[in-house]
């Protein structure tokens, strides 16, 4: 790597990190001293897993939120200082990308204040991130608008080397930021859950950032660490407060916030494959979610765990509905087949009794975790899942690593 690549990415960096270590400390001292503010605005709930009833303030994720902006904000210009002082050609094209991204982030961090403020509906938080994806998408037109993908090595006798998807690329990017959104939304619900598996993402992409710095596409990953910093200490700030027992709860406007910066990064860097390998773990409780989602079986507004009061323990929630309550619609088959397999492999709770009720665990991965490993209290089942979270993005470096050369030229 010669001096001057060398400056272009460690100058730029290291400014970051300074700025990123600024933004952590102004997040930790910001987010206490606006608690009763919150409050006051009835932006508050209680923790349905304490036995406390203590007001805990709601969607402090704005704020880690604003200070992440207001960094990116004030980092604008160092990443172009070179050209500026020097006077050479301005690369107009990764300016705009910047600008693009931020503005994306922005709209989805305003969106998800007002969801937090409003209650939106699911259709609602389905189409926010499509509406806040667009300003991304064109600018991915205008200076890349490559949609020719590389067909695996096993499918290449059928379809060829690569294939142009043309617009269903585009369909591709928005349904990403949708899914990055509200895979981290619905898994949710315990302290330090929402936060810790963000976190692990974020450090767990920005890994890989650092490993591609010395490839070809060194300046699509120097972009993404550009976010992936800030956005990392201002989340751990917020950590601190969220973590067992929670002082703040983060709200949607937080998961907003991840979701997006996670597409961002993904679509500008060009490794957006890449990304979803690093969210396996939000698949995964998509896909055990399905027959709930599509409403196969009721879903409950909240899927929370059941809270003992006693024992101070979370176990598996429930619902309970009748046979007759159950879709027939033709358009569910695959949401069906899904639960037939959870009964099959015995990963739900299901029982039915006389009466044609029936009694089945509320499907997400909280409540299979509960199911495998028994009642526990509220801080062992977020660090369990957070492990969890840990040995998959272990995982995705061996998929994306060693693995990779099975499916393509590297």
């Amino acid at each position: 790597m010669d001096n001057y690549k060398t400056w272009q990415i460690g100058f730029p960096i290291c400014i970051n990190v300074i700025m990123s270590i600024g933004a952590y400390i102004l997040t930790t001292r910001l987010i206490p001293s606006l608690n009763n503010m919150f409050i006051k605005a009835s932006l508050y709930g209680n923790d349905m897993n304490k036995r406390s009833t203590k007001k805990v303030p709601e969607a402090l994720g704005v704020v880690s939120g604003c200070v992440f902006l207001i960094t990116m904000f004030m980092f604008i210009p160092i990443p172009f200082s070179d050209y500026i002082f020097k006077n050479t050609d301005f690369p107009h094209n990764e300016f705009v990308d910047l600008l693009a991204a931020l503005l994306s982030i922005c709209c989805m961090v305003l969106l998800g204040f007002a969801d937090d403020v409003l209650d939106l509906r699911w259709r609602h938080k389905l189409l926010l991130p499509t509406v806040a994806t667009l300003p991304l998408l064109m600018v991915y037109y205008v200076n890349f608008n490559s949609t020719l993908i590389i067909i695996p090595k096993p499918l290449r006798l059928w379809l060829g080397f690569s294939k142009d998807l043309g617009i269903f690329y585009y369909l591709y990017m928005g349904m990403l930021a949708v899914f990055c959104t509200n895979a981290i939304n619905i898994l949710a619900g315990i302290n330090g859950l929402e936060v810790g598996q963000s976190l692990i993402i974020s450090i767990s992409i920005l890994i890989f950032n650092g490993i591609e710095l010395t490839g070809d596409l060194w300046k699509a990953h120097k972009f993404s660490m550009y976010f992936l910093i800030p956005y990392t200490s201002t989340s751990m700030a917020l950590l601190k407060y969220n973590w067992y027992p929670s002082q703040v709860f983060v709200g949607d406007t937080f998961c907003y916030l991840s979701g997006m910066t996670f597409a961002v990064v993904g679509i500008i860097g060009h490794f957006s494959k890449t990304t979803l390998l690093f969210f396996i773990p939000q698949i995964l409780n998509f896909v055990y979610s399905v027959p709930q989602l599509f409403h196969l079986i009721p879903c409950p507004r909240h899927r929370l765990p059941k809270y003992n009061k006693e024992h101070d323990h979370l176990s598996p929630s429930v619902i309970i509905f009748n046979k007759s309550d159950i879709s027939v619609l033709d358009i569910f088959v695959l949401a069906r087949f899904i639960m037939q397999l959870l009964r099959f492999f015995c990963l739900v709770n299901w029982k039915e009794d006389n009466n044609n009720l029936i009694t089945c665990n509320n499907l997400t991965l909280i409540n299979f975790v509960l199911i495998m490993f028994g009642p526990m209290k509220e801080c062992n089942l977020t660090k369990i899942l957070m492990l969890f979270q840990i040995m998959w993005s272990v995982i995705a470096f061996v998929i994306r690593y060693p693995l990779a050369s099975l499916f393509y030229d590297v």
